[in-house]
């Protein structure tokens, strides 16, 4: 792709009036939800697009289904880290690259800084799940058994808020049963 074929799709993307050139072979798109960076190297064979998502301090703790999602669930783009900050990258041989090509990037790019940290949050609770039936299944327990034992935790108080009512308490014993049926087939206690 050309610099102004690269313009033409990110004014193609955004109003004109969120895109604006940098420099020479740099353009940002500025809008009421995110800034988007478009970077092409000085020799224009390499294009970089970054959106940044969120602070590293809020992404700490989901380091790893950072990564994970990398391999598994972003496709042609990446989770990375650049000056403290999660961002979304793309990047691509700008001779190779096609404008559909660019437009599908930036499209999942926005979708990965819609989702900010819920994709990766429900990766880590779905892996403690996984941990919890493993766990209950070492122990010879079954499914209704685990399900007892964390109700028991809730009516206890050894899980949930200390304000919760009894019906937001019902929605999340709910919830538990909901993730615990669907994954518990899945598990095998020995691995």
């Amino acid at each position: 792709m050309t610099p102004e074929e690269i313009a033409d799709t990110l004014t193609e993307l955004f109003d004109t009036s969120a895109v604006g050139t940098l420099a020479p072979g740099s353009w940002q798109v500025n809008t009421s939800t995110f800034r988007l960076l478009v970077l092409l190297s000085e020799d224009n064979t390499w294009l970089r697009v970054l959106l940044p998502i969120l602070p590293i301090q809020e992404a700490q703790a989901f380091l790893e289904q950072f990564l994970e999602a990398n391999f598994d669930d972003t496709q042609e783009v990446r989770y990375a880290l650049y000056e403290g900050v999660i961002c979304g990258v793309f990047q691509h041989n700008s001779s190779t690259l096609v404008s559909a090509d660019l437009f599908n990037a930036i499209n999942r790019l926005v979708s990965l800084h819609q989702a900010g940290l819920d994709n990766v949050f429900n990766r880590l609770i779905e892996s403690r799940i996984r941990q919890i039936i493993q766990a209950a299944k070492q122990q010879g327990q079954s499914l209704q058994a685990t399900m007892q034992s964390l109700e028991r935790f809730y009516a206890e108080g050894l899980m949930g808020e200390i304000d919760q009512t009894a019906e937001a308490r019902e929605k999340v014993i709910a919830a538990w049963r909901l993730q615990l049926e669907r994954l518990w087939n899945e598990v095998d206690f020995n691995s």
